[in-house]
């Protein structure tokens, strides 16, 4: 049995980046003489065996095999993957196997496909994903790459990818230090549009100047994407963040620069892709609260004790404090996610926090103890806890105008 470091673990090292997973190609050794040793099987389609101690993954070379000789078989594996960079063994004595010439790849800085790329549709996330992460150190794609995946998208081989598949790579990708590079990227090469068309729709659609100076819904979305990563690392309210705008892509053109009724539209649109994409009940239902009711927060100081209530309400605020977090860090980052506006402060935030306090600090079970009639209980509360925010909204005011003062 021969152990061969592969992937993105060589790749890293190469690059000079800390190693996070490792993963093994071997050879000499069948599937069956592994399961013996205590490897366990995963994978059906492409089986991988984890490794006893340390459950790192080891697999047996790709390829038809036959009488070939060992260097043959890491070849015929390595070909098979996705990029040159990640197309590249390290023996266990030290030798370097890079039958692409994916070191001098990553010289260039080049982001390359492999001959079999156009096998697996789903790696045109990858290749997006691997752009987001790698700009930073100057890697492009090969031109002849992008012209490949704009083939790829022109003859429609990007619209029966697996959504579970999809979803696992955009939540990659959310993960990621920039992850509007990943959507940039997707854009550029025609991918947007099969993957997420109702995203890709908003370029070019125009807003008030006076309230976005960058006018394009588009690039004001992956200015709030940027703005989220810089408040949360969590993939789920950059997603929303992302998505908040989706209604505006369905506005009549000659309505336009505005877009009445967009926060309804959009949170129907994002439940369609959701359930498209399969992504999560959590996620979903994030990303369609702050779609629907992102502009009642940012009219937060407008809004009646009654309506702030009921928008907590549909928050499910009152009992899930994290979702309201959630919520108000997608929110600040579209207020902040405007040419000139991105460091403008959101006191917003704090107030629906201050409101929420207070709702929640009401005692309602006194109240429905107290109460006469059973069937008044909902009301009598819904009155209670409205007084309680119509006092909070009053102390805040005075706060607001001592300070000012």
């Amino acid at each position: 049995m021969h152990t061969y470091l592969v992937g993105g673990a060589v790749r890293d090292q190469l690059l000079g980046l800390p190693i996070c997973d490792r993963d093994w190609l071997v050879t000499g050794v069948t599937a069956e003489q592994l399961i013996a040793r205590g490897y366990r099987q995963v994978g059906q389609d492409f089986p991988v065996f984890l490794h006893p101690q340390n459950a790192e993954e080891y697999a047996l070379p790709r390829g038809d095999g036959g009488d070939k000789s060992e260097q043959a078989q890491v070849c015929d594996d390595l070909v098979q993957r996705d990029l040159t960079i990640n197309a590249i063994a390290l023996s266990e004595d030290g030798r370097y196997i890079d039958p692409l010439n994916g070191r001098q790849d990553l010289q260039a800085r080049l982001l390359r496909h492999t001959p079999t790329f156009r096998h697996d549709p789903i790696r045109v996330l990858r290749l997006a994903r691997f752009a987001a992460r790698l700009e930073p150190l100057g890697f492009q794609l090969a031109d002849e790459t992008r012209q490949l995946v704009r083939q790829m998208a022109a003859d429609g081989e990007l619209d029966q990818l697996v959504p579970e598949r999809v979803w696992s790579e955009i939540v990659r990708a959310l993960q990621a230090p920039d992850p509007a590079i990943f959507f940039e990227t997707l854009r550029d090469l025609g991918a947007l549009q099969p993957i997420l068309p109702e995203l890709d729709r908003l370029f070019g659609v125009l807003q008030p100047a006076r309230h976005h100076p960058e006018i394009d819904t588009g690039v004001h979305c992956l200015m709030v994407l940027r703005q989220a990563c810089a408040l949360s690392p969590e993939p789920e309210t950059r997603l929303a963040a992302l998505l908040h705008d989706l209604g505006k892509g369905t506005t009549p053109k000659a309505e336009w620069p505005s877009h009445h009724g967009h926060e309804q539209r959009g949170a129907k649109l994002v439940d369609r892709l959701c359930e498209r994409l399969r992504i999560p009940n959590r996620a979903r239902d994030l990303c369609r609260l702050v779609a629907e009711y992102h502009t009642h927060c940012h009219r937060a100081f407008e809004l009646k004790p009654a309506t702030l209530l009921r928008t907590l309400q549909k928050l499910d605020a009152l009992r899930r404090h994290e979702r309201l977090d959630q919520f108000l860090l997608a929110c600040e980052a579209d207020a902040r996610g405007r040419l000139g506006f991105e460091q403008q402060a959101y006191p917003q935030a704090d107030y629906f926090k201050a409101v929420q306090q207070a709702a929640a600090a009401v005692d309602t079970a006194t109240l429905a103890g107290r109460a006469d009639n059973q069937q008044m209980i909902p009301e009598i509360i819904f009155q209670a806890r409205s007084r309680a925010i119509a006092e909070a909204k009053k102390r805040w005011q005075r706060a607001e105008n001592h300070a000012e003062r």
